[in-house]
């Protein structure tokens, strides 16, 4: 599963699996207890493969940020839990991502990419990028 089909919803904890489209709004699959939800197209409501980390260059996608972590624990969970201080939760991202931005990254949002690091983790999705080597290769011939 991609970061395509995972929502974090305004309000509420965790991150959700979007499961299927209502007249309304959509059904979402809590990925802590595996509760079912209907959200109202009025929810405020971010899918994680929109979502983007300010480094002083540019903006990097989640995706890329969470790939940098899997590498960096080599395949496991963090080493550092969200709920850490603050100065240990920015000295991690700092070795995750050495050029973010540190007056548009605030300590809550990297609170928040642990924590979805951890819950996408222990949930077994770990595919966080598209592999586009494959479809560069074939746009070139």
């Amino acid at each position: 599963m991609s970061l395509e089909k995972i929502l974090s919803i305004g309000g509420k904890p965790g991150l959700y699996q979007l499961l299927t489209q209502t007249r309304s709004g959509f059904v979402a699959e809590s990925l802590l207890d595996n509760k079912r939800i209907t959200i109202s197209a009025h929810s405020n409501v971010s899918v994680l493969s929109e979502i983007a980390i300010y480094t002083l260059e540019e903006e990097i996608p989640l995706g890329e940020v969470f790939q940098k972590i899997l590498v960096k624990e080599k395949g496991g969970k963090t080493a550092i839990g969200h709920k850490e201080d603050k100065i240990k939760l920015e000295e991690y991202f700092f070795e995750v991502l050495p050029n973010y931005d540190e007056d548009r990254v605030y300590p809550s949002d990297i609170k928040k990419v642990i924590q979805w690091y951890n819950i996408l983790h222990e949930n077994g999705i770990t595919e966080f990028i598209k592999d586009t080597d494959s479809e560069d290769s074939t746009e070139e011939e």
